[in-house]
């Protein structure tokens, strides 16, 4: 049975679980992150020396890092359909996925801790414009990529570039601001309706 380390709300967290549900894979979870427990204790940090969720084990096998773990869930449990192990189809996968990871997360960090999260250390009004007009750049090459791709991310199937780009799809819209108009971005969100785990961990209330 595979473990998953790390409470349900946790946007990488849910990675794990939306990929579990795509790949039918049975699984029991422990709650840890803020509110419950510390994944800085020792017994959490002598699986991930960063302190942060998520944690799969595997057996004896342990991994952290949600993009690496969707990666090997999929390579090990029969999800050629969502990362495919023919080269280029892998390598276009892996490029949206490294991206959302880092270009496009980076740009929303500050503006979603200041408006949903209301940190009181993200308030500097400068910092959360500039925030929101670098979310809108990546969003708006979102947009063009889906205008040419009219159906996913990647490709014109559904893969693992979808699952972590559909979750910091579901934060844009729910983050309170002006958004720009992404008529490509609006008909992938809606295209993914009638996933189970889009239901359950995406298009869930949590953002």
């Amino acid at each position: 049975m595979l473990k998953i380390l790390g409470k349900a709300s946790s946007i990488n967290v849910r990675k794990v679980l939306w990929t579990c549900s795509e790949l039918q894979l049975p699984f029991e979870r422990e709650d840890w992150g803020a509110g419950f427990k510390d994944p800085n204790d020792a017994e959490f940090l002598a699986l991930n020396p960063n302190g942060l969720v998520p944690v799969l084990k595997d057996g004896d096998f342990v991994l952290w890092e949600s993009n690496s773990i969707i990666r090997y869930l999929a390579s090990r449990y029969g999800g050629e359909r969502l990362y495919p192990s023919e080269p280029v189809a892998r390598a276009k996968i892996d490029q949206w996925m490294d991206w959302q990871a880092t270009e496009l997360n980076r740009s929303w960090s500050y503006a979603f801790l200041a408006l949903v999260r209301k940190l009181q250390t993200h308030q500097a009004q400068t910092e959360i414009s500039m925030s929101i007009a670098n979310w809108t750049r990546f969003m708006q090459i979102l947009n063009r990529q889906l205008e040419r791709t009219a159906s996913f991310v990647a490709a014109e199937h559904f893969s693992l570039a979808d699952i972590a780009i559909a979750l910091s799809v579901n934060r844009w819209f729910s983050t309170p601001f002006q958004h720009a108009y992404l008529p490509a971005v609006s008909a992938y969100f809606d295209r993914l309706a009638d996933r189970p785990g889009f239901a359950a961990h995406c298009r869930n209330g949590t953002p």
